[in-house]
């Protein structure tokens, strides 16, 4: 039986007995793991004060031959009690972790994931900017962590470059931008937006307004929804 402790994220917890529950983490090393964990529903205080999201949480995991691992110990290493203050770091980081649910596939880590949503979570507890804003950021680091990344600089179809001074018409869906000669698309970008965005997918500084962020989102949303089966809520 091979043994696993590595950091972890729950993103998921389902009833399976009366006693007992599923846990779905997205782990550092291991990707998304599924665990059965003995007792859960009744006891707490094994698994350190309980399975919560937001937390960072150091697991220790016995691997057998199925589907399911079984959590033999969780500790939260990492408490970010600051999200729950805010109803939107709430739904900002609950939506983050319903993306990475989908996006990670089990038992294949995903290491610029991980480190992009720690990130996240992590600028959410402190609470310094506009949850939104740092949820759009890091939405276009996600993409390109899992390979989905949007090309934000040239047609997706033709391959023509946009230049910086112009808006582009944007499709998440089809991966990037997508010029007038090759059909177009309903959303736009401005400018500044655009280069906000690609300063933000590259792992740099998030600067857009609250209203450039819901564009990003807009645009991040039907990406996940085309590659990761994500529907929006």
């Amino acid at each position: 039986m091979k043994h696993i402790e590595t950091d972890a994220l729950v993103v998921r917890t389902i009833p399976y007995s009366e006693a007992d529950i599923v846990a779905t983490f997205i782990t550092e090393t291991s990707g998304k793991l599924a665990a059965l964990v003995r007792g859960g529903r009744k006891s707490t205080r094994r698994f350190g004060g309980g399975l919560e999201p937001f937390h960072t949480m150091r697991l220790r995991i016995d691997e057998g031959s199925g589907d399911l691992v079984t959590l033999k110990e969780a500790r939260v290493v990492c408490v970010r009690v600051g999200i729950t203050a805010s109803l939107a770091a709430l739904e900002a980081g609950g939506t983050a972790l319903r993306w990475l649910r989908h996006l990670v596939q089990p038992r294949h880590p995903e290491p610029a994931a991980w480190a992009t949503t720690v990130a996240l979570l992590d600028a959410l507890d402190r609470g310094l900017s506009e949850p939104r804003v740092e949820l759009a950021g890091a939405a276009l680091r996600l993409l390109s962590d899992v390979g989905y990344g949007l090309d934000l600089e040239r047609c997706v179809v033709c391959g023509k470059p946009c230049p910086d001074e112009k808006p582009a018409s944007v499709d998440g869906a089809r991966g990037g931008l997508v010029c007038h000669a090759c059909g177009g698309a309903r959303q736009v970008l401005g400018p500044r937006a655009r280069r906000a965005a690609l300063e933000a997918q590259r792992g740099g500084g998030v600067a857009f307004t609250r209203d450039e962020a819901e564009e990003i989102l807009t645009l991040v949303t039907a990406a996940m929804a085309a590659h990761g089966g994500i529907e929006p809520k």
